[in-house]
């Protein structure tokens, strides 16, 4: 699915072969460039079914649900007042009663001994769920060092002790692929890139490798949560994504009052409703620049300091050149 891009149809011109095989789990794109796979590598000569492979016992069975979070009133108010698009859509990611669920799901499934990854598009929010949740994360300014440590420590094992062992990661879109996490069986989706179906299903991917599912007693072994703000764009940004998901076969169980659920049910999970006080915090977060970029005031670069170089001169070796470059 990427050969198409500019590059990679670059790279193929110039590589010559016999043949060309061409491997994808996700074949679609929002450009409408994936038919030139036709002409670039050749006919599709063999698709399998997602949910045929789930019954036969290769992927994970998942439950995809996506939750509605109502957006608290002074977000709202803020949302249908401003023009600016990326505030709005910065609006309705740092939605407080998003950040209140995304919490209250994080704990259930800890308790559980659950391994979770908590996706975010975003890194204003990313950032910020971090912080306040106090939790590991891992994005593009991660060095390679750390995302290699991070990653060990979430898949565990013998060799990590159980007390550096980690169970809840916060990760960007650096996660969506090429990462091997196969003990990972929760996903819960605070933001993403627009209405990508492509990335949606690689994140689906993250948790699909085959797993016990005499866990949860309910016919899944597997649970993928996309947090929604209503009455917002999200909501319709994230019915496009679900369009190739729904081709494969799953469906997604909407779920608009979970507020309402587990505070009227005995579920062990911990909802708190933000307060005002938190609202305008979190406002008061978003227009502060060094918040947005780095998260925290402790977590910005300190600035460099500068250096004195002292520079030796050979005076007699300086007289000579002038004397040569004279005559």
């Amino acid at each position: 699915h990427v050969v198409p891009a500019k590059m990679f149809r670059k790279a193929l011109t110039h590589c010559k072969g016999h043949a060309k095989l061409g491997l994808s789990a996700t074949l679609v794109r929002e450009d409408g460039l994936i038919e030139d796979l036709y002409f670039l590598i050749g006919p599709k000569l063999y698709e399998a079914n997602w949910m045929n492979l789930t019954n036969q016992g290769y992927l994970a069975r998942v439950l995809c649900a996506e939750l509605w979070c109502p957006m608290s009133p002074l977000f709202m108010k803020e949302y249908l007042t401003t023009q600016d698009a990326k505030r709005k859509q910065l609006l309705y990611v740092m939605n407080p009663i998003k950040f209140a669920m995304c919490k209250a799901l994080m704990e259930y499934h800890e308790a559980r001994n659950d391994k979770i990854l908590i996706f975010s598009d975003d890194i204003t929010a990313l950032l910020r769920y971090k912080n306040k949740l106090r939790r590991y994360c891992l994005y593009g300014n991660t060095s390679e060092y750390e995302r290699a440590e991070l990653l060990s420590r979430f898949r565990g094992g013998p060799t990590i002790p159980k007390e550096k062992v980690i169970t809840t990661l916060f990760i960007s879109s650096v996660g969506d692929v090429a990462i091997d996490l196969p003990e990972a069986n929760i996903i819960i989706q605070i933001s993403s890139h627009f209405g990508s179906r492509r990335q949606e299903a690689q994140r689906l991917g993250r948790i699909l490798r085959p797993k016990s599912s005499a866990k949860f007693n309910v016919g899944y072994n597997a649970f993928f949560y996309t947090l929604v703000s209503m009455d917002t764009k999200e909501m319709s940004f994230s019915n496009r994504r679900q369009q190739y998901l729904v081709d494969q076969g799953y469906t997604y169980k909407v779920i608009p009052n979970l507020g309402e659920i587990i505070k009227g049910a005995e579920s062990g999970v911990q909802y708190e409703e933000p307060t005002r006080e938190q609202e305008e915090d979190l406002l008061a977060y978003m227009d502060d620049e060094t918040l947005r970029k780095f998260g925290s005031y402790e977590d910005q670069p300190k600035p460099k300091k500068a250096r004195v170089v002292k520079k030796e001169v050979n005076h007699g070796r300086s007289k000579l050149l002038k004397r040569l470059y004279k005559k």
